[in-house]
């Protein structure tokens, strides 16, 4: 009696087992390809929300003769105080989306950057004891006294600075923190306006992103680093004086 032997076919173990290799091999790098694509979208509507909001705050001066204050951690989306003045937290606050109508928001009303965090705000605390003594910046017709007073624009002296790095800052965590020699990128910012980055939602860690969460006058900007000690994805922006008075003039709130 005669057997006919009949050949199965099939994959081996080794050929399994390539095929599995090969396939997580593209699994993770399309996963990595959509995690850097949804980042880059991310990125740039933080970018669109941030430039919006510095049209809004510009609206508003011109507006109202002044900047509104930052809202309050922890409040709502309205500038604390309502009404301007002696700011509440001009540089630990939120942008006031509320004040502003500005979306999308948070339940508090914070408006929030392309990864669902509030976006922050600080404004500037100079102030003169004769013609704005509450915040020449943030209160109602502040920047026109002085603009008018006896030697004008002079006395008007924004304080906010924005550096490229955050190493040997002067000061830090003080009043009169300064950046570090040539690393200023400016020293007279009447708002800055940032975004915490993909990593927002967690306590900064790095050198660079803690000095933009303590409470002095002074912040970073930077391309992003992904490695290494100094991690940094903070988007900064922000509007200088000049601009400022710029909106005002044409708005005829100055001189």
């Amino acid at each position: 009696m005669m057997f006919t032997h009949i050949k199965q076919g099939g994959f081996s173990l080794i050929e399994l087992a390539i095929v599995l290799v090969i396939v997580a091999l593209l699994s993770g790098g399309l996963m990595m390809t959509l995690s850097a694509q949804q980042d880059g979208m991310a990125t740039s509507e933080t970018q669109r929300r941030m430039q919006e909001a510095q049209e809004a705050l510009l609206g508003y001066v011109a507006a109202n003769g002044r900047l509104p204050c930052p809202a309050s951690p922890g409040t709502t989306g309205n500038e604390s105080p309502l009404g301007g003045g002696l700011c509440t937290h001009p540089r630990t606050g939120f942008l006031p989306a509320i004040t502003l109508g500005l979306t999308p928001t948070d339940p508090n009303g914070y408006l929030l950057d392309g990864w669902n965090n509030p976006i922050r705000y600080a404004v500037s605390t100079y102030s003169h004891a004769t013609f704005c003594p509450n915040g020449c910046f943030t209160t109602s017709n502040g920047m026109r006294n002085v603009w008018n007073g006896s030697v004008g624009a002079l006395l008007l002296a924004p304080d906010l600075q924005v550096c490229n790095s955050g190493v040997n800052i002067q000061n830090p965590g003080a009043l009169t923190a300064s950046c570090a020699p040539s690393t200023e990128l400016a020293t007279n910012a009447v708002i800055v306006i940032f975004s915490r980055g993909q990593n927002g939602a967690t306590a900064p860690v790095s050198t660079d992103e803690q000095a933009n969460g303590d409470d002095d006058r002074l912040f970073v900007s930077h391309p992003p680093t992904a490695a290494g000690p100094n991690t940094f994805d903070d988007l900064v922006t922000w509007i200088s004086p000049n601009i400022l008075y710029n909106r005002l003039i044409a708005a005829g709130r100055l001189p």
